[in-house]
């Protein structure tokens, strides 16, 4: 290695320079990055490079973050869904022994003279009632109400000129509703009316 001196400039030569007057042309600007290299510089390629890089991971961090935001929405989701609709599972289980319960009220008639068995019917029917209002179960309205086939089951249709038309005139088996699903349709009676039609 050779250090020559021109004017206040230090030069390095290597041996694999070429010599006796041979020089590789560069264009100005990649001489420029040379230099910028040789001073621990960044040059512009590298640098538009990892600005690129740069620009691809923050888009995909981004999509990333949205990704996971939308998975975690539908693992709740999913979760709320699946409590409601095993609290209906187990709802179902217990409505026949409500509808015993009614039915009991019903046959007992007034001349009996057990009313303390009649008071206690009412009063489990009551609590199981309660209960099943905690739990966001309703029960059906019928009776009067207009036959709405999507939460009434129609049992019979019954002539009658005291009625409107698809009037309930009879709840045959009351209905429940768990929030806004129908866990049973009222099984009815419903009334036809020619004259009101």
């Amino acid at each position: 290695m050779a250090t020559k001196n021109h004017s206040d400039q230090t030069v390095q030569t290597t041996e694999s320079e070429p010599q006796n007057g041979e020089h590789e042309s560069l264009p100005p600007a990649d001489a420029q990055e040379l230099v910028q290299e040789s001073q621990g510089g960044v040059s512009r390629q590298e640098y538009e490079r990892v600005g690129k890089e740069r620009d691809a991971l923050l888009e995909r961090l981004a999509r990333l973050q949205a990704e996971f935001e939308n998975t975690r929405k539908r693992y709740l989701r999913e979760q709320a869904d699946f409590r409601e609709y095993a609290t209906a599972d187990a709802v179902k289980t217990f409505l026949p022994v409500l509808d015993n319960f009614n039915l009991a009220l019903r046959s007992q008639t007034s001349e009996t003279n057990d009313s303390g068995l009649r008071s206690g019917i009412e009063l489990i029917r009551k609590q199981m009632e309660d209960a099943f209002s905690r739990l966001g179960v309703q029960p059906v309205p019928a009776l009067g109400q207009t036959f709405d086939p999507r939460v009434h089951e129609a049992i019979e249709m019954v002539e009658s000129g005291d009625h409107a038309d698809h009037e309930v005139i009879q709840e045959l088996q009351r209905g429940y509703k768990l929030k806004d699903r129908l866990l049973r349709p009222a099984m009815v009676r419903v009334a036809t009316n020619p004259t009101k039609k």
